[in-house]
């Protein structure tokens, strides 16, 4: 399994699986794995219920989840590890940033110049503080996550890291108060 931090994670000492959608310009064979090609390997009704298993309880053995689903172990692994190389799935321990020191948490919609938004999109990414970024339709071209120890250290990302970045117009920060509900579980609605 991949021990990392994953987007906005929130549960402290619980292990969850974080669908992983990237655009274009990162490639999953950039995570040390191979990527198959996705129309010629659909995902199936038994690769669901493996991700549903793994969203639950993402250190839940295979040999349990073969149990449940009534295949071999080996069944299990092999479909795992082909959702993993695919860029499909990503088992991560997911930890609480207020318990670990991060007492401020942000969203911030971003303004860019059209002609760099996908640089724009990437270099946010490469930031420390970030956890989040995704390109929107609407008012803003991003939505970005961030993570921070305090006040001054949001106001040192968004001044002098976030702002500083070629092609950023303008940005509007909403400060979290509470996170009434987050969930990684939601394949099999």
């Amino acid at each position: 399994m991949v021990p990392a931090a994953g987007p906005r994670a929130t549960s402290v000492g619980t292990d969850s699986v974080a669908p992983v959608q990237r655009t274009r310009r990162v490639a999953p064979a950039s995570r040390g794995r191979r990527a198959a090609p996705v129309d010629d390997d659909p995902i199936t009704d038994l690769d669901r219920a493996i991700i549903d298993q793994l969203q639950r309880d993402g250190r839940r053995p295979y040999t349990r989840i073969a149990q449940d689903l009534g295949v071999a172990e080996s069944t299990i692994r092999a479909r795992t590890e082909r959702l993993m190389d695919r860029g499909v799935l990503q088992v991560v321990g997911v930890t609480d940033p207020l318990q670990l020191g991060y007492d401020q948490m942000a969203m911030v919609g971003v303004h860019c110049s059209s002609d760099r938004l996908l640089d724009v999109a990437d270099e946010v990414a490469a930031l420390p503080e970030v956890t989040y970024v995704v390109i929107t339709a609407g008012t803003y071209d991003l939505l970005v996550e961030t993570v921070c120890r305090d006040n001054a250290e949001l106001l040192t990302f968004l001044a002098e890291k976030l702002r500083r970045i070629p092609g950023v117009v303008g940005t509007e920060t909403f400060v979290y108060l509470r996170i009434t509900k987050q969930s990684f579980h939601w394949s099999n609605r």
